[in-house]
């Protein structure tokens, strides 16, 4: 598992589609924002967490269609269907190998990014902790659906149209977290919500994924 883990990692860096390709997304969304709302200071503090969420969903979203494409197209996605290793935990190996070159950097990212925005002060903690907790979901989510369309040509709009709705829970409380914590109201409530879907989807999400993979690779 761990020769798999960093074998993913080192593919996903070396072939575009690791944390480099997500930073410039993310900062590219975020610079774009003020010159499309304008450069008012109090209505950038207001969106700054919502448009953080987003902007880090959305760089997460761009290197999925290159989750499974590579194995698929080399044959180790069918080594690693009769292999020993359940396919439930090369598939959450795979998650993780994506949260770690896309997601981590994101969660990193976002305090430097929120100044552009004019986050206020207090904002910025749990800003880093809702997006700690919510992008595992996000990698795992993902997986299921480059499981789901693996094989499929050009299959990445597709992909993105079945992830999007079920990414909705994860940004919804994700950005209310942060937007609580930047007007210093009470976060306890999206954040233990988050933290349960983040939870149910890393238990149960890799049995589905592995379920329509072996579909497909029949």
């Amino acid at each position: 598992m761990k020769a798999l883990l960093i074998r993913d990692i080192r593919l996903a860096v070396r072939a575009g589609g690791g944390f480099g390709l997500g930073l410039a997304f993310f900062l590219i969304v975020v610079v774009m924002v003020p010159f499309a709302v304008g450069a008012n200071s109090e209505l950038l503090s207001r969106i700054a967490p919502g448009v953080l969420w987003i902007g880090a969903l959305l760089a997460c979203l761009l290197s999925l269609d290159r989750l499974l494409a590579l194995d698929f197209e080399d044959g180790t996605l069918d080594l690693l269907a009769t292999a020993p290793l359940p396919v439930e935990a090369a598939l959450s190996i795979k998650a993780l190998a994506h949260w770690i070159t896309t997601g981590l950097p994101l969660v990193f990212a976002a305090p430097v990014l929120g100044v552009l925005m004019n986050l206020p002060l207090q904002g910025y903690g749990w800003l880093v902790l809702s997006l700690l907790l919510g992008t595992p979901a996000l990698s795992v989510i993902g997986t299921f659906g480059a499981a789901l369309t693996v094989g499929i040509k050009r299959g990445g709009l597709l992909l993105s149209l079945l992830v999007l709705p079920l990414y909705v829970p994860t940004l919804i409380f994700g950005a209310e977290a942060a937007r609580r914590g930047a007007t210093g109201a009470d976060v306890s409530t999206p954040l233990l919500l988050m933290a349960g879907i983040s939870a149910a989807t890393v238990a149960l999400m890799p049995f589905a994924s592995a379920a329509v993979l072996r579909v497909n690779l029949r």
